[in-house]
């Protein structure tokens, strides 16, 4: 873990988790926009930005902040006791008003309303486990890499972001900020708020069972700090 100081990592948290939902979120407008009514195309247009921008954030503000942009990664690694359980909250609030800021940049942008709550309906059994297998396969791709090939995270992260936004049927939020924040946004990417509690659950289900299995898969011993 960089050695800046708390603000520093806090700004550079709360900057990347805004170009993070700036990207999630004004690539979603753009492909809807565009994609003439084929939600694949849609979707494949939401997906690339997506993987690309967590590549170069990962790049950017990684050797400051650790570039966690998410709340279930910053309690991971304080779990595995890699990281001071006294900024997890200052963390997760950087990446939550972060998030936000970026939906809100979105919307400027695209000249939509700035305040907006999602209509959009994803939730049940399904779209719940497919939220805590996003989760814990993104924990696995973090930890193996951190384990076994360090340099490659940035890329390793955008490339599971870019399946799972494919393979599982939530298209893979796997991010608790992300979830609160999309919850602003009655675009394409938008998840209603009712749906968001469920969803954090399962995400945070997800990351228990990631730190579990990591354990087992790359001892203490063998792995690289965050």
């Amino acid at each position: 873990m960089s050695k800046a100081p708390l603000s520093r990592r806090l700004f550079a948290e709360a900057l990347g988790s805004a170009f993070l939902l700036a990207a999630v979120v004004g690539s979603g407008i753009m492909a809807d926009s565009i994609a003439g009514g084929n939600v694949a195309l849609a979707l494949l247009g939401n997906t690339l930005p997506t993987g690309a921008m967590l590549v170069v954030l990962i790049l950017v503000f990684g050797p400051v902040s650790g570039a966690h942009f998410n709340p279930a990664v910053t309690l991971a690694f304080a779990l595995r006791g890699e990281f001071d359980r006294g900024d997890v909250f200052p963390y997760i609030a950087a990446q939550i008003i972060g998030g936000v800021i970026g939906v809100l940049a979105a919307h400027a942008m695209f000249d939509l309303p700035l305040i907006q709550l999602s209509m959009k309906i994803r939730s049940g059994p399904p779209q719940w486990f497919a939220e805590t297998v996003a989760t814990f396969g993104l924990l696995l791709t973090i930890f193996g890499g951190l384990a076994r090939a360090p340099m490659a995270v940035p890329y390793a992260v955008g490339l599971y972001i870019t399946a799972a936004y494919w393979f599982t049927a939530s298209t893979s939020f796997a991010n608790p900020a992300v979830t609160i924040a999309r919850a602003l946004s009655d675009t394409f990417a938008g998840i209603a708020p009712a749906g968001v509690p469920a969803f954090i659950l399962a995400q945070l289900a997800g990351m228990l069972v990631a730190v579990a299995a990591a354990r087992l898969l790359w001892p203490r011993e063998n792995a690289v700090a965050a």
